[in-house]
């Protein structure tokens, strides 16, 4: 992103507008990846979840964040996510949130 940004500076100064407009789609593109790093991370957190809910019946959200080295509110995000997908089931909705545990849907 900085090349294209640099490089829509050089070519504005000598007005050469079809460097421009290739410096400009540069750095467009280079935005695009890094939004679509930042959605992929979020999928990856997911995945690693749900591994470790398979591998661990009836995990509860501080184990997990441990397991996987996240902090507990990523956790916590990833099993609403996971839940609301239906991949994974809340086992007692009755305990107090840092103590619910998970398992894989049937």
């Amino acid at each position: 992103m900085a090349l294209g940004a640099m490089n829509a500076w050089t070519a504005q100064t000598k007005a050469d507008y079809a460097a421009l407009s290739t410096a400009l789609c540069l750095c467009v593109c280079a935005a695009g990846l890094f939004g679509e790093d930042l959605v992929q991370r979020g999928y990856r957190q997911d995945l690693m979840v749900l591994a470790h809910v398979a591998a661990h019946l009836g995990a509860e959200a501080r184990g997990i964040a441990r397991a996987v080295g996240s902090p507990e509110r990523v956790v916590a995000r990833n099993l609403s996510r996971l839940t609301e997908n239906g991949l994974v089931v809340l086992v007692d909705d009755d305990a107090h949130p840092a103590l619910r545990s998970y398992r894989l849907t049937s």
